[in-house]
């Protein structure tokens, strides 16, 4: 009819309604983003309600449960901010108070003749970069501890992101369950149901292990630094930490930070490096995959490639959520393949 070939209609339609879902997911990423924290957040939390529902009597829902879990949560959240939060930001606004200083201190003991030529040409090159880079960086760690308090001051990201986890983990089962009952085809409600069992265990593994991850870099790194009396040991213990969240990049740029900072306070550099060296190897070669499992089986450039891509897209929300978006658009394609191969 009219020369048009069905099946080429079809193709065509197909890829506008992609393009036009891809747009939409565009314009609507800081919506999306705030309910995929959400769900990581309940996702999160998940164990813990489920522990201490345990031992509560039975209930129809698990609402006496999420309450006991929130005020823990509240408590915890409390403490650290108060305890780790603020010497943090007091460490940094010392940082930055103290680097002239520092740099002048560091550019003198370059000049010093006692040194060998070679180690006085490698010191030279490693403060320069430093002396054009690290005033920067410095300065800048109080403004973006001052914008990360006022980031989670924001009542979108305290009070929202709580209430919709408490949504995902009251009514999960019944939005799955509402989920399938949609599906009419009995082929087809199971693909559905064996995709959602595999976003469930990837979501689930992969919020608690990079938390994990993300925890034991901050008491690794403040150990260690406190006993290799490292300044600021808090400071570079709670970025690094942070940064964890951000796949290579971030674990790479705080590697970077805490050289420079301990460049130009003084500290035992060759130490600290040497610390770094050993716990990237460690992490990424036994707790990383311990914790992680198989469920993020994604190749290095790709990683790379989302993470830059994310970035772009979205800052630092698009980076964080760069390597779960592959995993997740991963395991759907195999699924999908993996049902017509079958059909």
């Amino acid at each position: 009819m009219l020369g048009i070939d069905a099946r080429a209609a079809r193709c065509t339609w197909t890829a506008a309604l992609i393009v036009l879902f891809l747009v939409l997911v565009y314009i609507l990423r800081t919506t999306l983003f705030v309910f995929m924290l959400a769900l990581l957040f309940a996702y999160f939390l998940s164990p813990l309600v489920s522990l201490i529902d345990r031992f509560l009597p039975a209930s129809r829902t698990r609402t006496p449960a999420l309450a006991i879990a929130y005020v823990i949560l509240v408590a915890a959240l409390f403490v650290g901010i108060t305890q780790i939060g603020g010497r943090a930001v007091e460490e940094a606004n010392a940082l930055a108070k103290a680097m002239p200083a520092l740099l002048e201190r560091l550019q003198a003991s370059a000049n010093e003749q006692s040194l060998n030529p070679l180690r006085a040409q490698i010191l030279q090159r490693v403060q320069d970069l430093v002396a054009r880079g690290s005033g920067d960086i410095i300065a800048w760690l109080p403004i973006a501890g001052a914008r990360l308090i006022g980031l989670a001051s924001n009542l979108l990201y305290v009070v929202v992101i709580p209430i919709l986890g408490f949504f995902f983990l009251r009514d999960g089962r019944s939005i799955r369950a509402h989920l399938l009952a949609s599906v009419d085809q009995p082929g087809r409600r199971a693909m559905l149901n064996e995709l959602l069992d595999d976003v469930n265990r990837l979501l689930a593994h992969y919020i608690r292990a990079i938390a994990m991850l993300s925890l034991t870099v901050f008491v690794c790194y403040a150990v260690f630094f406190t006993i290799l009396r490292i300044p600021y040991s808090i400071l570079l213990a709670a970025v690094a930490g942070a940064l964890e969240f951000i796949p290579m990049i971030g674990p790479f740029g705080a590697g970077c930070l805490i050289l420079i900072v301990t460049i130009v306070s003084g500290g035992p550099v060759l130490a600290a490096l040497a610390f770094l060296l050993v716990y990237r190897i460690l992490q990424d070669y036994g707790l990383s995959p311990l914790l992680m499992g198989k469920g993020v089986q994604l190749h290095p450039l790709a990683i790379l490639f989302g993470v830059f891509a994310g970035t772009k897209l979205a800052g630092i929300a698009g980076a964080f959520l760069s390597v779960l978006v592959l995993a997740l658009l991963r395991i759907a394609y195999l699924r999908i393949r993996k049902s017509t191969m079958s059909a």
